[in-house]
């Protein structure tokens, strides 16, 4: 693909995106008040063409190789026996099997330092909406990228099935970002929304809400947080780099920063500590 198609398909992309939710955000703000040129948005901009013209193309890659390594372990009989199931039978198989590798591969990023480290670029976000959800170190996209179409890739999916649960799951973790609080009931209780996701990404690492599609993990496991209003603050609580180049970097380097703490949170005085160092 030319650089200029690549150019082309990403600011239709963009387009596209801000046709559908700035409205939404609009009309249904989460948080009142919240501009379209917020703190850091040229940030997260430079998140989203990373994606769209580079990074993409790595995870794609990435995922292709390991198409490629499961059918080689993957009995033809059982891919058989599952192409003969019918269609809608072996998306909702998709769907919750990728649901649960989600949820549990995803609370992981939020447990193991190592795995935090990167997951924590996407996390630094202190104002959510749709283009907030494109901040994501390309390690970690290829990561969740992973979880998410390992179970129709064993599955056997044809590869125009697997285009339309990406497109799907693209567009889901947007809304579930983007800044709109749009109250759907006891529906909320089978499909997860904004006024979940954001309470995802309070400032407590561990606040919850892991599941993607469906709180129903979450809601089985122990992990499922609504209350009726938004959280009060929104990021990290230890340090983190400000800018697209240095968020990029910062996971690989094993900087004050970092030492120390990962899963494990910082306390205010160890905040201050680094603050210190980093000063120096």
């Amino acid at each position: 693909m030319t650089p200029l198609i690549l150019l082309y398909s990403a600011g239709l992309s963009f387009a596209f995106l801000l046709a559908v939710f700035w409205p939404l955000e609009r009309a249904f703000p989460a948080k009142v008040g919240q501009g379209f040129f917020r703190p850091e948005w040229f940030t997260d901009v430079l998140f989203f063409a990373g994606q769209y013209l580079l990074w993409g193309g790595l995870v794609l890659s990435a995922l292709l190789a390991m198409r490629g390594w499961l059918d080689g372990i993957v009995p033809p009989g059982f891919r058989e026996a599952v192409m003969g199931m019918p269609w809608w039978l072996q998306a909702l198989a998709a769907v919750l099997l990728s649901d649960m590798c989600v949820y549990w591969g995803h609370r992981a990023q939020h447990h193991f330092p190592l795995l935090w480290r990167f997951h924590a670029v996407h996390h630094s976000s202190e104002h959510l909406d749709w283009l907030a959800a494109h901040r994501e170190h390309p390690l970690d996209s290829i990561y969740t990228q992973t979880l998410i179409n390992l179970p129709p890739f064993v599955l056997g999916f044809p590869i125009e099935t697997l285009a339309g649960l990406v497109a799907f799951r693209g567009l889901w973790a947007i809304y579930i970002h983007s800044n709109v609080r749009l109250p759907i009931g006891p529906l909320r209780w089978f499909i997860g929304a904004p006024e979940l996701h954001h309470w995802h990404h309070d400032r407590d690492q561990h606040a919850g809400n892991y599941a993607n599609i469906s709180p129903l993990m979450d809601l089985l496991f122990g992990t499922y947080v609504c209350p009726d209003h938004e959280p009060k603050a929104l990021g990290l609580q230890e340090p983190m780099p400000k800018g697209y180049i240095r968020q990029l970097i910062a996971p690989l380097t094993p900087s004050a920063w970092w030492r120390g703490r990962g899963a494990r949170g910082s306390s205010g005085a160890e905040l201050e500590q680094v603050r210190e160092v980093d000063a120096r």
